[in-house]
């Protein structure tokens, strides 16, 4: 009786503890295959919010022995149609304080862009822009968004960044300032204004 007693005991601990590390087991299983977890934003570092505004000269140059746009790709009917449709262009523009060329960069407008609308002249903008000077050195902001060359100005989304503008959002106002019909050179003042941390 005693010895029943005894291998009873053995038999509720052995399944009560195989019980406890099974239940364990499993729930660490579904806790570390999750994808994602809700976590504070000071734990990256992440301080109060500032809106920021940035204001700088865009120059896109198609001409000369160094562009800093070509025309990577086109349509059959690019030649043909009054807003280029089909173009796509890579470009490495740099970005100044001054609308002379030869003043201050900051930075450089690198990615994509190409002639999205058939009725009017619209381009689809997908750039980077990347800061070389003061607290943003390395630092990037994303642009896309929709730009209507021949408006006053254009509003473009800003989608994100890297660097000081992680989380970046915001807007892009362009506005043209020169634009040389004979080369199809252009300088385009930039207002950017973007939330970050």
């Amino acid at each position: 009786m005693a010895k029943s007693k005894i291998l009873m005991s053995i038999f509720t601990f052995t399944f009560t503890l195989t019980l406890t590390l099974s239940f364990f087991s499993i729930f660490t299983a579904a806790k570390s295959s999750s994808f994602h977890q809700v976590i504070s934003p000071t734990s990256l570092g992440l301080q109060k919010e500032k809106l920021s505004h940035l204001h700088f000269y865009f120059h896109d140059i198609i001409s000369g022995p160094k562009p800093t746009e070509v025309i990577v790709a086109k349509a059959h009917m690019t030649n043909t149609s009054s807003t280029l449709f089909g173009f796509v262009a890579m470009c490495d523009d740099p970005l100044t304080v001054g609308p002379e060329l030869g003043s201050k960069l900051v930075g450089k407008a690198q990615g994509i862009y190409g002639s999205a609308a058939q009725d009017e002249m619209g381009l689809l903008m997908v750039m980077n822009l990347a800061f070389t000077e003061g607290k943003y050195n390395g630092s990037t902001l994303s642009l896309l968004g929709r730009n209507m060359v021949f408006s006053a100005v254009r509003e473009m989304p800003i989608v994100g960044g890297s660097g000081a503008f992680r989380f970046a959002r915001g807007y892009a106002l362009a506005k043209t300032h020169t634009y040389n019909l004979k080369t199809g050179n252009a300088v385009v003042e930039y207002n950017v204004y973007v939330f970050h941390y």
